[in-house]
């Protein structure tokens, strides 16, 4: 579904050297209800026999029971999940630490452990051999003849659900054989493992796993053994961990003394979109050292059925109220160092900003004096400009003029109203015709005002406009969308309300009080005159649909080039309801119509700090042209069943 697959991690309960047991116990969460649509089930390191067994490996008896158990197991692996079990296996006069795959009653292949750990608490080339080097070779193992052997093998069920194993201390290695599995095409990466617990080692090992999900561009899981294993000299606890390039999806709780089954749903869709465009992953294939590994056909996986995930509807923005202060203060410094930069460059004297009492303004004006307190000029090297026009209403005049006079810049109010009329006398337009003339005009208006400002006070004019407002073109062509630095370029909508919130947090209490009423102003550009109460009436969200929702399109366009259809499952996923289906169609095609239209604007925008991993720079991330077409995405969603 839309590429998502669910990933089950089970730690069943076992005995030691019990085989009889342990396949029991295995086979039950094998028929567990909880895994029904699992793509994917990985159980523990050794499973079968327990991983502490110790010289007991080299007992026939405990081998024979091992090997007779892999047709009762594959027995109980009649529909199309993958499970991964691992267990000894004897192949050429040595003994293999593997993982064992099965799907449709078969035995698709086997994948020995390369790294063996030998210090400390471990001793496992005492029992076993390493898999390194095994390529190409097959076994007849347990009445499966013909069976792929090695570490050579991915497990191909299409172009993106493509498996690779590894064995816990190979994740632990410098050079992990991942690294290779992943670079020769593999998406997922499986971990079947028996890691014990020490002070501090479940973190360490949650990095791991998250790091090298990351460094390979795919989604890793990961299951340890749990508190079952011998405790003679040490304790396992039952650890599974999913990650998907970067992010942990699962952390279960350890220790438990039951059996448990984890699920975690990983995106396979969006990993290949990221290795396409997103990572240095393309650089990494050209250079992998090994190439040459087997694709063991297995047939298609169950499709999940009602999505578990979590999809967060605002992207941008941490739902941890500490990482989202770290990214808000990250964002501040990144826009400060740069217009510092640009100040430096230029021997600027004067910073010229016009201020709106709106939410983009406002952030610039709290970045242009932060930036002249770090180069230890005073505020009122900030010029900030009030222009009423026709539509500015009492609140966000009040809270814009305020706003400066508590952070003590220089402040001038520059009226618009009767430049525009001129205007429109001199070109014949009717000023009661409140149609893009009438807006514009105030817009192009405000930006000569704070162009020519600069230039009689030998300074830089400061651009507020963000992220979103460029994704929708929602900006006036050569009007606001024109400065000669831009400090907000890259930051969304939804993530400024943030930002200003954290800078308010961290201001005085006048400060903070004026800093909370622009976070709760509707946002508008107020270019049309307000209601008869004096409230704002052309409230863009309004027109052009609500920003989380925008913010959330562009996110997954431009970060997992997510196709229209699953731009719609994703939003209904993330906002549970509260916009209707028709709703979100109709906002996806705005996005879209404006999304495409509006390139021209950002084919010439002004420099701005990019702050976080998208940015529309037409310099920098974003290059496209300026007449390229919508009418492939439109087709996508009415090939889909979904009329627009």
């Amino acid at each position: 579904m839309h590429g998502f697959y669910r990933i089950a991690a089970c730690v069943p309960q076992l005995k030691v050297a019990d085989v009889s047991y342990n396949v029991d116990k295995i086979v039950a969460q094998m028929r567990s209800p909880e895994i029904r649509d699992a793509a994917a089930v990985l159980f523990p390191e050794l499973a079968v026999t327990a991983y502490s067994c110790g010289d007991l490996f080299h007992n026939s008896a405990l081998l024979d029971a091992a090997e007779a158990a892999v047709r009762k197991i594959a027995e109980h692996c009649a529909d199309g999940t993958l499970y991964v079990v691992g267990m000894p296996v004897r192949w050429q006069g040595r003994l293999f630490n593997a993982a064992l795959v099965f799907q449709n009653g078969g035995l698709l292949g086997i994948v020995p452990k390369s790294n063996l750990p030998n210090y400390r608490e471990f001793y496992e080339k005492r029992y076993f051999s390493s898999g390194f080097g095994i390529r190409g070779a097959s076994v007849d193992f347990a009445g499966f003849g013909n069976v792929p052997f090695g570490t050579d093998l991915i497990f191909d069920v299409s172009s993106e659900f493509r498996v690779g194993i590894e064995i816990c201390e190979d994740m632990w290695t410098t050079i992990p054989p991942s690294s290779n599995l992943a670079l020769n095409g593999a998406t997922l990466l499986l971990n079947p493992s028996a890691s014990n617990e020490l002070v501090g080692k479940a973190e360490y090992r949650k990095e791991l796993v998250r790091t090298q999900s990351a460094r390979c561009v795919a989604a890793y899981a990961y299951v340890s053994a749990g508190v079952h294993e011998s405790t003679t000299d040490t304790v396992c606890g039952g650890h599974a961990i999913v990650a998907e390039n970067g992010s942990v999806l699962l952390d279960s709780e350890r220790f438990s003394r039951v059996g448990e089954i984890h699920t975690a749903d990983v995106d396979l869709r969006r990993i290949c979109a990221a290795r396409l465009s997103d990572s240095p992953y393309a650089a990494g294939v050209e250079v992998a050292p090994v190439r040459d590994f087997r694709f063991v056909k297995a047939n298609a996986v169950p499709d999940v059925k009602q999505l578990k995930r979590r999809i967060a509807p605002r992207p941008f923005v941490p739902s941890d109220r500490a990482l989202r202060d770290f990214r808000c203060r990250e964002i501040f410094s990144i826009q400060s160092a740069g217009l510092a930069k640009r100040i430096e460059h230029t021997s600027a004297k004067k910073l010229v900003i016009g201020i709106s009492g709106g939410l983009d303004s406002t952030l610039a004006l709290l970045v242009c004096v932060n930036t002249l307190k770090l180069l230890n000029r005073p505020a009122d090297d900030v010029i900030a400009v009030t222009m009423p026009g026709f539509g500015t209403t009492d609140r966000t005049y009040n809270n814009a003029v305020g706003l400066c006079r508590e952070l003590g810049t220089s402040l001038l109010e520059i009226s618009i109203r009767e430049a525009c009329l001129e205007h429109f006398r001199s070109i014949g337009h009717d000023p009661e015709n409140h149609n893009v003339v009438y807006e514009n005009s105030q817009a192009r208006e405000r930006t000569q005002i704070l162009l020519d400002l600069a230039n009689r006070e030998n300074g830089i004019a400061v651009g507020t406009g963000d992220l979103s407002e460029s994704a929708m073109g929602w900006c006036t062509y050569n009007g606001d969308h024109i400065s000669m630095y831009s400090v907000n370029c890259s930051v969304p909508k939804t993530l400024i309300r943030y930002v200003i919130e954290w800078v308010g947090d961290n201001s005085s209490g006048e400060i903070r009080r004026i800093l909370q009423d622009i976070i709760d102003t509707p946002v508008s550009p107020e270019l049309l005159p307000a209601e008869k109460d004096g409230t704002i009436r052309q409230k863009t969200e309004d027109i052009i649909g609500p920003y989380e929702i925008h913010d959330f399109f562009l996110y997954h366009f431009l970060k997992y080039g997510a196709s229209p259809e699953k731009l719609l499952f994703l939003a209904e996923s993330a906002f549970h309801g509260e916009y209707s289906p028709d709703k979100l169609k109709q906002f996806l095609k705005t996005f879209l119509r404006r999304f495409f239209s509006q390139q021209f604007k950002r084919s010439c925008m002004p420099d701005g700090p990019k702050v976080g991993t998208i940015s529309l720079s037409p310099r920098g991330d974003w290059r496209m042209p300026s007449d390229a077409s919508a009418s492939l995405w439109f087709a996508d969603l009415e090939q889909n069943g979904i009329s627009l």
